[in-house]
């Protein structure tokens, strides 16, 4: 059987730091209120002369530096993304030009928080049909320009980056399943509506308590699914690796699957939410932080704009 195996993993983050301090200086609020309800101290930001596929191309660099094979062999590229550079052509299709790499497809996932999840799961599909063998799955947004700063419950929440995964055709178990769900009923919740106006910036309108709940009750559920999918038990799991959106989701996943808080990989406070990138930041830190080892079970969840969600099951 053919199975698709993490060979690599990527990330880059912007140089510029907002930290909580410096939210203070222009909002109504500190830096323990934004800790107390979010978990978050700092995000970082993207450079005015910079693009999502910029950040994009380095987390992709960084993922083919640590991988045993040649940017030559990338038969596929996915980008998921909510910032992407134009209208068209696809951010996906940047970081290829970037890259050097001719010829292989190349296209971009919108999932909001959940697309690195979704793209995973295509790239999965890709590789277990035997239609590619090494593909580059990449999360990378620049969430601060559809940020409105003067708007408290937004501005304390975003911040920019990009992480890479590179998935290598193999014999020997890795991706164990995905599963992601959409339903567009609830899209008003958490969404950026186009302006009329040509002055005026498209921003994140979110209603932050509505979807705290449906966050954690939807997450619990897919928890659930991926375990009976895979006739596991809650102890099976050795990693938690979550979309970075708040600290109290994550808790609440944690205490869904009955695990230590030290068995979550959480990088929220210094990322803030990255949007798509969260999860393959997030999976980076911990395979380069040594938490993360070779054999180990981990499970991914996200939960988005949409509302979207779903999981991963990984071998890693």
């Amino acid at each position: 059987m053919i199975y698709s195996k993490i060979n690599a993993t990527g990330s880059y983050l912007p140089e510029r730091i907002l930290s909580n301090k410096d939210l203070e200086k222009s909002l109504d609020t500190t830096d323990e209120w934004i800790v107390s309800r979010t978990g978050i101290k700092e995000r970082h930001i993207i450079g005015d002369d910079e693009t999502t596929s910029d950040m994009a191309y380095k987390a992709a660099l960084d993922a083919l530096k640590s991988s045993t094979i040649n940017p030559s062999e990338i038969d596929l590229i996915i980008v998921a993304t909510t910032t992407p550079d134009k209208v068209f052509p696809s951010t996906a299709c940047s970081v290829q030009n970037k890259l050097n790499i001719g010829e292989c497809p190349a296209f971009d996932i919108q999932a909001v928080c959940s697309g690195f999840i979704y793209a995973l799961s295509i790239a999965d599909k890709f590789i277990k049909t035997g239609a590619k063998k090494n593909i580059l799955v990449i999360g990378a947004d620049a969430m601060s320009r559809i940020t409105d700063y003067t708007d408290r419950s937004n501005a304390i929440l975003w911040g920019d980056g990009a992480g890479a995964v590179i998935l290598t055709a193999t014999d020997k178990p890795g991706i164990l399943s995905t599963h992601i769900h959409s339903e567009g009923k609830y899209e008003s919740m958490l969404h950026v509506p186009r302006s009329n106006n040509p002055s005026k910036k498209d921003t994140i309108e979110m209603q932050g308590n509505q979807v705290f709940k449906m966050a954690v009750n939807t997450l619990d559920r897919i928890v659930d699914e991926t375990l009976n999918a895979n006739n596991l038990m809650k102890s099976d799991i050795d990693w938690l690796v979550p979309h970075q959106a708040n600290i109290r989701i994550l808790e609440a996943t944690a205490k869904k699957l009955e695990m230590p808080m030290d068995k979550v990989v959480v990088t929220l406070d210094k990322h803030g939410n990255t949007s798509a990138a969260s999860i393959p930041l997030a999976l980076d830190y911990g395979v380069k932080s040594g938490k993360i080892k070779s054999g180990e079970t981990i499970l991914m969840e996200a939960f988005g704009g949409g509302f979207t969600w779903g999981s991963a099951l990984i071998k890693y």
